[in-house]
């Protein structure tokens, strides 16, 4: 096929993750303590959870790419050869970063832009940019690409549990928050990604350590006799995830090895320090 080009938000955190592939991030701003810091750049995930915990008062709050970022990393590929861009992007349930993806990509010229709704956030959407660049690499179609990626998307399920749940709600990231308001600060609830792509809420719970356990039980009862790639996801909570990849694997020994990666700060800045997610995808 014609030369892809691949990008990626800043959401994805790929960042955190060794890979030897090409792949551009569109980087998000966090705001925080009257200060302006570029995610990864000048922000990294360690230091970002020290300040936040350390300083209860620096509530953190985050700014996307404009649309003229986005025409210039387009542009960019192009002149570098790209005939075709893929921008794979978080969930546009959770930010505005599709919307502002759509209206640059009506603007470039001279290159064919797709701009892909991954419907989720974190190591999925990595997944997605290292198999398009496999499939790229192995000469597969964009057509052919974009049937993965939607298999992929719509065959993945993420459940998590988070510290604090001021972060989501101060920053409009619950989509049915309204119920816990009156409650923010002793509820500690299971949460999910839906098919949409939204955060909401399953279960109330009132311990962090109970959500977790939860989370562990939903995970396992919805993938008994699955073939997957199960995955931890956290906010700088390295003893969580070795608590859930224990409890996980005690109980699925065949899986043999799971994977932790790191929120970057630019979701961070809505979960909260802490948060703990476990994930999969099927595996075809």
């Amino acid at each position: 096929m014609k030369k892809l080009g691949v990008l990626v938000c800043t959401n994805s955190a790929i960042d955190y993750i060794p890979h030897p592939y090409e792949i551009g991030v569109i980087r998000s701003t966090i705001l925080m303590g009257g200060k302006e810091y570029v995610d990864f750049e000048e922000l990294t995930a360690d230091k970002f959870y020290d300040m936040i915990q350390s300083d209860p008062s620096l509530f953190p709050r985050t700014a996307m790419a404009s649309t003229g970022t986005m025409l210039e990393a387009y542009e960019k590929l192009r002149d570098n050869g790209c005939d075709e861009v893929l921008f794979i992007t978080i969930s546009s349930k959770m930010s505005g970063i599709y919307e502002n993806a759509m209206i640059a990509k009506k603007m470039v010229e001279g290159v064919n832009v797709t701009v892909f709704d991954s419907k989720t956030v974190g190591y999925l959407q990595c997944k997605m940019a290292f198999t398009a660049h496999e499939m790229a690499n192995a000469g597969k179609s964009m057509d052919e690409i974009m049937k993965e990626l939607e298999f992929i998307r719509d065959n993945n399920h993420i459940y998590f549990a988070v510290s604090d749940l001021r972060y989501l709600v101060k920053n409009g990231r619950l989509s049915n928050a309204a119920g816990f308001l009156a409650d923010v600060l002793k509820i500690k609830p299971l949460l999910e990604i839906d098919k949409s792509g939204a955060v909401v809420t399953v279960e109330k719970i009132r311990t962090f350590h109970k959500a977790l356990d939860r989370v562990i039980e939903k995970f396992l009862e919805e993938t008994e006799g699955k073939n997957i790639e199960a995955f931890i996801i956290h906010a700088n909570n390295p003893e969580g995830a070795q608590y859930a990849r224990e409890q996980v694997l005690k109980a699925r020994p065949e899986y043999q090895e799971l994977k932790d990666y790191l929120l970057t700060p630019a979701v961070g800045a809505h979960c909260g320090p802490k948060a703990m997610t476990i994930g999969y995808v099927l595996k075809h």
